[in-house]
């Protein structure tokens, strides 16, 4: 494979592109995952756990836009983390992000993998999930435009399927089976299920990192960040109102005569009104797997863009700054992160890969507020073409409510806490034993 010798990439795209390709990062939330923490959540609590992240991705939408708009680089947090706080700050800032960008694509993946599987049972799910790797990763390097126009236009027939399932749903909500069991354990189990919750959402600060490829990125980022999550808000609404009130919300947990939770909740529910041998359910049924399509093509979109910056930076080696010689695309970067997927999709952990995937997530949070904070009182000379609003209420708000979901996830995940916290140190360890020795040697 030839590259080119610029890093430079291409500015193709506009506010459709970043409106699609934001909830294209996040649509398969919808589809799967989010049911898990009803068990220990009930409706109730699982209503509240999504109220505070919807709030706490608001909030944070609304600080991170004027990052992005202000500085319009592929590297996301990476880069306002170094620019706020340093070089180490914005090292661990680009660890974060890279975990949850590399290991969110196998958990989708996997569900890819099984569900061609239930199509086409002689072939193993994992060899579905390696060639949806191969596949997705290909058409990446293909070229901006054309990978962009793909996302969008998946990520439309994932939203008209999710329409379609609430119109087929909605009339047969049923308030008193939706209050079911409400609270099965105590209030506590709001924190329990604010990982589920977040799943709702994640990759959404993707967007950011489109930066360099959109047109207008000071006008454009900032109106796709707001339109996608609008959007993801109210589909958010539909799937949990309208999963949940057909039968309750132990029918889209458990299969009929399983005790094992289930990774598809929205076909269990529909189930319940068309019967599995409606043709209207099997249509919607195939279509469902467009939803982890979408997010798992923009995801790896993402992450060679965020594996691209550390190179640009050395922190890893240079060969992954380097753009393919005629589609000037991450090549390199897509290709490491395909081959680091795949080795993390054949362990089989798919719950623990959306935990660690999510921890990832809350350290863009934490250190992209933070950022916010300092740069607007060290660098006050910076073009702002967005400002966030209710300054600095907001970004406040953001703040505190990931600290709650990161104490929250780390009081039920410890061992997952621990493999995270272990991640960063091992970057930290190469950071100063590698980085700055080489850095101070030169």
């Amino acid at each position: 494979m030839e590259f080119h010798s610029s890093s430079q990439l291409r500015r193709t795209l506009g506010p459709i592109a970043v409106w699609g390709m934001g909830v294209g990062y996040v649509i398969s939330g919808m589809y799967f995952g989010w049911n898990l923490g009803l068990p220990q959540s009930g409706p109730y609590g699982m209503l509240v756990a999504t109220a505070l992240v919807t709030l706490m991705a608001l909030a944070f939408v609304l600080s991170y836009a004027e990052l992005a708009s202000a500085i319009p680089r592929a590297g996301g947090v990476f880069v306002y983390a170094h620019k706020a706080f340093g070089p180490y700050a914005g090292f661990l800032a680009g660890l974060g992000q890279n975990i949850e960008f590399v290991f969110a694509p196998p958990a989708i993946a996997a569900a890819i993998g099984a569900y061609l599987n239930i199509f086409f049972p002689a072939v193993h799910p994992t060899a579905f999930a390696i060639g949806a790797y191969c596949v997705f990763t290909l058409l990446n390097v293909w070229g901006v435009k054309e990978s962009a126009a793909f996302g969008v236009f998946i990520t439309l027939l994932a939203v008209v399927e999710i329409l379609i399932f609430a119109g087929l749903v909605l009339p047969h909500f049923d308030a008193q089976k939706f209050s079911t069991n409400p609270l099965p354990g105590t209030w506590w189990g709001v924190f329990a299920a604010i990982p589920f919750a977040m799943w709702f959402y994640l990759a959404l600060e993707g967007v950011a990192n489109m930066a360099e490829e959109v047109k207008n990125p000071r006008r454009d980022l900032a109106l796709g960040f707001k339109l996608a999550l609008a959007t993801l808000a109210v589909l958010v609404l539909l799937v949990f109102f309208g999963a949940i009130g057909v039968a309750g919300w132990e029918a889209i947990v458990y299969p009929p005569g399983k005790t094992t939770p289930s990774d598809s909740p929205l076909p269990l529910a529909l189930a319940h009104i068309t019967g599995a041998g409606h043709p209207m359910y099997h249509l919607l049924v195939s279509i469902g797997l467009l939803g982890l399509v979408a997010s798992f093509h923009g995801i790896l979109w993402v992450a060679g863009r965020t594996t691209l910056e550390l190179a640009r930076a050395r922190y890893i080696h240079g060969v992954f700054a380097r753009l393919h010689a005629t589609r000037l695309t991450p090549a390199a970067a897509l290709g490491l992160n395909m081959v680091l997927g795949i080795l993390i999709l054949l362990s089989g952990k798919t719950s623990e890969m959306i935990t660690l995937a999510v921890f990832g997530a809350l350290t863009i949070y934490l250190s992209a507020t933070l950022s916010l904070f300092r740069l607007r009182r060290l660098h006050p000379e910076l073009e702002r073409p967005y400002k966030t609003p209710l300054y600095p209420v907001t970004p406040a708000v953001a703040l505190i409510l990931a600290c709650v979901a990161l104490a929250a996830m780390v009081f039920f995940n410890p061992a997952l806490a621990a493999i995270y916290t272990g991640l960063l140190v091992v970057g930290s360890g190469y950071y100063f034993g590698v980085l700055v020795r080489r850095n101070t040697n030169t």
